[in-house]
């Protein structure tokens, strides 16, 4: 019965790795779902019949625990003859779960309050990525020299050198705009505004790893502020960009650019000082004023002057002047003001000016106080009640630009202005009709960088939903999440790298990919275009076969190809604007369960830490030599404990009389790999030594160890990786399985009572004692929800064995209040 169980949980698993069957697809959320939000997945395709009924069955269990005739067909879509919306939203328990009709099995996901857990600080590693000065990535700096300035009407400061070292690379090329760049800091700066609490502080202001009391978004965000100081140098002095598209001279990464503009200007790079008149060199833009960009600095700089003023006071308080300065010179020269092309054809064509003045005013109305700016919102909000591009089928490359204009939603929420909840309807319905008949309902046009459009509606929609608490567009709104996740015709992520260990973006347009395999997680890549636009652009040839030639259509194209720059290229302000939608998802997963434990990698290191509770933890492979003391100390002490054991320990026969005793006294029984496998390299702890086949292969025969003593599979929650190392595609494959991957809280040294006097990492027992209580002293929770994990046996090496004094331990612990429990 077991080996028919493994068989059937191992076939299922495996099965994911296959596209489909017969022709026919079922696409999901990867991230997963939360629990009370809609829940639907997409039945796609070649064939015109429809099922008539599709099944949600739980991983661990094999059991079927929703069943459901209705489906909504869709008809014909894309590439595919026949669609329909698979809706499970009624079924709200947590768990890992696959869904499967006749002929089709969809990949494992999962229902979970947590399922977006740091996702929101997960793209920040793009953003630091993209750094331009000092790239935190590469541990070096680039384009120190910018750089010269360029179109400045007095010709005693035309060409000379301005120093605006610093900002972001807009994309895969090493191009910097204000566009894109104060959009970006104005979306992180909002996205903290709105949910502060999810955001975590793991790096310093330069990116690097280790803690500086500034939360991560708000140090990334203080990096683009930072810059746009540089590009506004003196009151009404401003600059648009930084370099041109002779930057694309070949692959290579920032730090060996070598291109050079000007002769007489070494490695300096040339910054556009804002005109509002037509510019560029072999090909011109179609710039009428300034607005668009000093709009989007005044806007920037004054919620920037909100944010920060806890962290940097000084700075803060320096950035109202600007931004008021930013607004006024807008107001003088209205009209857009356009990237400048170079050699090619392609640059920013923003065509709307008025919702980053309305923005700007709104952000200044709030600094400021005067009632008169609010006005000025109003009327700048007026002239353009709903973003151009909602509803249309096309657009020039960001011609509507940003693709969401916040300032309606100050309007509606500050100003308590009832007709801009009506545009912000409006714009949602526009697109809310173009895509409903669809299988994914997205409305947004395939133009370049079509996920952006995605990401900026979706925004709208979420942020309408808090205004109004209606879920009208709720459906709408959780297609778009779910289509950036996995839920579109091609079934992947348009997020690199995320979710780990799903299908993402692999192979983007990217020199630190496509040179040096360079991993650039978080990025969102532009996403999919119209098949008669991607026939048409300048120099795309694939550089692979296409793995997605099934789901290419003339509706839509994508490739997960180097070659394909228009589909498959990350971009800066596009992954920034994932912020506030991924933060408050996160958020809403908060209320629904309340996130007390720490997690390291995708795995639980610490349990509810609000709680004075201690989860004794041991693991046993080879050895077995403490197993009687340890056992006895907790019969003593009356304490079920936590016992990782892997399939060796329990198919060894010098150990079933412990194994025996540990059923008997009922305490936890969970894996710990069968074969104690390395998973990951010591080194490099993102690189994996075991593929997902066998590590699934490996936990399933140490699980099926376990079952042979009569513990249940519901019984069986948690594992604990052999050596306690791991990465996130191992918590990641553990939570597919249906188990959380749970590991020692580090800093406690519990764990070093295997070393052995001859190592360099040697600890006494005495040490390791002392340390345990330090920390219980030094920690701001003490020892709550820790997970202190211990050997059952440490081998003839070492003599000083620690579980001699696990009395000693538990007796000091309790008398301070702990009590121990056992895993559940």
């Amino acid at each position: 019965m077991l080996q028919r169980l493994h068989f059937i949980f191992l076939f299922n698993l495996l099965s994911l790795t296959i596209l489909g069957q017969a022709n026919q697809w079922i696409r999901i959320n990867q991230l997963g779902y939360l629990p009370n939000y809609p829940k639907v997945a997409v039945w796609v395709s070649k064939d015109l019949q429809v099922p008539s009924t599709f099944e949600l069955i739980e991983v661990k269990t094999q059991k079927v625990v929703f069943q459901s005739k209705t489906l909504v067909s869709t008809g014909a879509y894309g590439p595919f003859q026949s669609t329909a919306r698979l809706d499970f939203s009624r079924f709200k328990k947590s768990g890992t779960y696959f869904i499967k009709t006749s002929q089709a099995q969809s990949p494992v996901f999962r229902i979970d309050a947590e399922v977006f857990r740091g996702s929101a600080d997960f793209i920040l590693k793009y953003m630091r990525q993209q750094r331009s000065g000092y790239n935190p990535f590469l541990k070096d700096s680039c384009h120190r020299a910018d750089g010269f300035i360029v179109y400045h009407p007095d010709p005693k400061k035309d060409s000379t050198h301005l120093d605006v070292s610093g900002g972001w690379h807009d994309a895969s090329d090493y191009l910097q705009y204000v566009t894109t760049s104060a959009n970006a800091t104005f979306q992180m700066l909002f996205a903290y505004q709105q949910n502060p609490e999810v955001y975590q502080d793991l790096h310093d202001a330069w990116g690097n790893v280790g803690k500086n009391g500034i939360p991560d978004i708000l140090d990334e965000a203080k990096w683009g502020l930072d810059w746009l100081v540089k590009m506004n140098p003196a009151p009404h002095e401003y600059y648009n960009q930084l370099a041109d598209d002779r930057d694309h001279k070949g692959l290579r990464l920032p730090t060996l650019d070598k291109v050079q503009y000007a002769t007489n200007q070494g490695l300096a790079r040339p910054v556009y000082y804002i005109t509002g008149k037509i510019q560029g060199y072999k090909h011109k833009n179609r710039t009428t004023g300034v607005a668009s960009t000093v709009g989007k600095f005044a806007s920037t700089f004054a919620l920037g002057s909100e944010i920060l003023t806890k962290y940097y006071p000084q700075f803060a308080e320096s950035l109202k002047a600007r931004a008021l300065d930013a607004y006024t010179f807008g107001k003088e020269k209205p009209g857009v003001s356009q990237t400048a092309p170079g050699g090619a054809p392609y640059f920013y064509e923003e065509d709307n000016w008025v919702d980053d003045m309305e923005l700007a005013a709104t952000q200044l109305a709030k600094i400021t106080q005067k009632s008169e700016i609010w006005q000025e919102a109003s009327q700048f909000g007026h002239q353009e009640p709903t973003t151009p591009w909602m509803g249309a089928d096309t657009a020039r490359h960001y011609q509507w630009y940003p693709f969401v204009n916040l300032g309606h939603y100050f309007m509606a929420k500050e100003a308590k202005d009832k007709a801009f909840i009506n545009y912000m309807e409006s714009g949602l319905e526009k697109v809310f009709q173009r895509g409903k008949n669809t299988p994914f309902l997205n409305g947004v046009p395939f133009v370049w960088c079509s996920n952006n459009y995605v990401a900026g509606i979706l925004t709208q929609a979420i942020l309408f939903r808090q205004l109004t608490g209606s879920t009208k567009y709720q459906s709408m709104e959780m297609a778009l999440c779910d289509w950036l996740m996995g839920c579109n015709p091609w079934g992947t992520s348009m997020i690199c790298g995320f979710p780990t260990s799903k299908l993402s973006p692999t192979d983007p347009h990217s020199a630190f990919t496509h040179l040096y395999n360079y991993k650039i997680d978080g990025g969102l890549v532009d996403g999919p275009v119209y098949g008669s636009i991607w026939s048409k652009l300048i120099g795309i040839t694939l550089y692979h076969p296409d793995e997605y030639a099934d789901f290419q259509s003339k509706l839509a194209v994508y490739h997960d190809d180097f070659g394909d720059y228009s589909t498959d290229e990350p971009t800066m302000d596009g992954t920034a604007s994932l912020s506030f939608l991924l933060s408050f998802y996160e958020k809403e997963g908060r209320k629904l369960q309340a996130i007390n434990n720490i997690q390291s990698l995708g795995g639980i290191v610490r349990l509810d830490t609000t709680k004075k509770e201690i989860y004794l933890c041991f693991t046993a492979h080879e050895f077995n030599e403490g197993a009687s003391t340890v056992l006895k100390v907790l019969q003593k002490k009356g304490i079920k404990a936590n016992f990782f054991l892997t399939g060796d320990y329990l198919r060894n026969p010098s150990f079933q009389m412990t194994i025996k005793q540990l059923v008997q006294q009922k305490h936890y029984i969970g894996p710990h790999s069968d074969k104690h496998l390395l998973y990951a390299s010591w080194e490099k702890r993102d690189s994996l030594l075991v593929d997902k086949t066998s590590f699934m292969n490996d936990l399933q025969n140490n699980i099926s160890e376990i079952e042979k003593l009569g513990v249940s599979s519901s019984q069986i929650n948690y594992f604990m990786p052999a050596y306690e190392w791991y990465n996130q595609s191992i918590s990641d494959w553990t939570a597919e399985m249906g188990l959380k991957l749970i590991n020692n809280t580090s800093g406690t040294s519990s764990q070093a009572d295997y070393t052995t006097p001859d190592a360099k990492n040697y600890l006494s027992s005495d040490e390791i004692y002392r340390r345990i209580l330090n920390f219980e002293t030094k920690s701001s929770t003490g020892l709550n929800g820790a997970l202190l994990l211990t050997h059952m046996g440490v081998g003839e090496k070492r003599t000083d064995k620690f579980y001699d004094k696990l009395e000693m331990l538990i007796t000091e612990l309790q008398n301070k209040g702990y009590k121990f429990e056992k895993l559940k």
